[in-house]
């Protein structure tokens, strides 16, 4: 008798990070299913063409978009309030920048661990990162495993759904090599803050994708 081919869900923004997160998942035998969230972000349309086009590059059939516009209500980051300049990169810096998303995390692991329950997922990939990223404080291990905690208590006791953090403790440049090796398509994800068309080149997420591709020594293909 088959084995039933176990499934994960992940959490698929359309940028550098995600993606790399739904290779991974491929290579260790996942069926994966990408969820990708619409906040009312300023680049919300590029990003859901890049999640749509890696989703077919991988052919990944399970998709899910769901609206969270109501942080466009809650505000108070410049992602969503377009009366907010967005943060020029100072990656130098421990000070959280106006990107932040008051709690997002949360809510989108709350989202998505019902989306796994239904459809009897074992796991949920989120490409966060600890050591170089934004400062987020939702994008800790330790904030992880608090929710962990959370899903173990809150769902159904044959669900055992497991968040999974590959990436909690790899530098940019790390995320490009892996992601050389797994033949990730970077020129398909989208990494900017600000625009939509051109990236703009001085939001923190553009200055983090700029320093990974130049230390890990490989062209961003999506830059020429």
């Amino acid at each position: 008798m088959n084995k039933e081919k176990k499934i994960a869900v992940v959490l698929m923004s359309g940028g550098m990070d995600s993606t790399l997160c739904a290779a991974i998942a491929l290579s260790q035998g996942y069926e994966v299913a990408g969820m990708h969230l619409n906040y009312e972000q300023r680049t919300k349309a590029r990003e859901e063409r890049a999640f749509n086009e890696i989703c077919d590059f991988y052919k990944i059939k399970k998709r899910l978009l769901i609206d969270v516009s109501y942080f466009k209500q809650i505000g108070s980051s410049s992602l969503t309030e377009v009366d907010m300049q967005v943060s020029k990169a100072d990656l130098d810096s421990s000070a959280i920048p106006t990107s932040y998303v008051p709690f997002r995390n949360a809510n989108i692991l709350a989202i998505s661990t019902s989306w796994a329950e239904a459809i009897n997922a074992s796991a949920l990939f989120i490409g966060a990162s600890q050591v170089d990223g934004s400062n987020y404080p939702d994008c800790r291990q330790s904030f992880f495993d608090a929710f962990q905690s959370a899903i173990d208590l809150g769902t159904k006791p044959e669900s055992k759904i497991k968040i999974i953090t590959p990436l909690i403790n790899m530098t940019k440049a790390d995320i490009v090599r892996e992601g050389a090796k797994l033949g990730v398509p970077f020129e398909l994800t989208w990494s900017c803050y600000q625009n939509s068309d051109k990236p703009c080149g001085v939001c923190d997420s553009c200055a983090l994708r700029e320093r990974g591709f130049r230390l890990a020594g490989l062209e961003d293909l999506l830059a020429v």
